[in-house]
């Protein structure tokens, strides 16, 4: 499949056209960002680390009947996707407090939920993705309700088999967001899932192995993230 003109260019990732109508390309980026984009920088071999963290989940996701837009890893870089229409949400999935939710009730970093908790936000950089509700979504016609119920179904069943997943490889999973996007197929888990977009922190000494390394300046963002690759198997 030929690569052809670049579509979009995010904060960690290029799309590209392919020669076929359904199908993108997508290569991912050395580039950091933090704080919506306030702070920026560099994390050496990050593209490389994510797209073959994102592949290896995906793949693994698809396995227990999540349906993805994810075709192949085309090399350390591309991975072959299926042509989505990205919903302008994010889902966030909080099993532990941390980030931002400490900020806004007060809450000790650490904490263990009694359940997951479920935010969207509405995905505008210029408005610092703020968190909205299913009654936002269905008035500003950014999904309707059954897709919001779809979306909602998808989120927790991904949060249960990664969760387990990542504490077989003595990894737990604190949070992270997904984004989901439409298709001739239904809705389909999109974007990425990578220490860009979850928190790690490790089961027995609780150190961070995600982008909070970048984001809180704690140094050794570089082997944080390739820690995680080694322990999926992905080395």
């Amino acid at each position: 499949m030929e690569k052809r003109e670049l579509l979009y260019e995010g904060k960690a990732k290029k799309v590209y056209k392919t020669d076929e109508e359904n199908f993108y390309i997508i290569e991912y980026k050395d580039d950091a960002t933090a704080f919506n984009g306030l702070k920026k920088g560099t994390i050496a071999e990050k593209g490389i680390v994510n797209n073959k963290v994102s592949a290896i989940l995906f793949a693994l996701l698809e396995k227990n009947n999540v349906p993805t837009h994810y075709v192949k890893k085309l090399s350390d870089r591309e991975m072959l996707v299926k042509k989505v229409e990205i919903f302008p949400l994010e889902v966030i999935v909080r099993n532990y407090a941390a980030g931002s939710i400490c900020k806004r009730l007060g809450l000790e970093e650490g904490l263990k939920f009694k359940t997951p908790v479920l935010e969207f936000s509405y995905k505008n950089d210029e408005l610092k993705d703020p968190m909205i509700n299913e009654y936002h979504i269905q008035a500003l016609e950014l999904a309707t309700k059954e897709e919001v119920e779809i979306m909602t179904g998808m989120t927790f069943k991904v949060n249960k088999i990664l969760s387990e997943y990542f504490l077989s490889k003595d990894i737990i999973l604190v949070d992270f967001k997904l984004e989901f996007g439409k298709s001739n197929e239904g809705i389909l888990l999109a974007d990425e899932i990578s220490p860009d977009t979850c928190r790690f922190w490790d089961k027995n000494t609780m150190e961070k192995l995600d982008k909070d390394r970048f984001r809180k300046d704690l140094g050794k963002v570089e082997e944080a993230y390739l820690e995680i690759l080694k322990r999926l198997g992905g080395m």
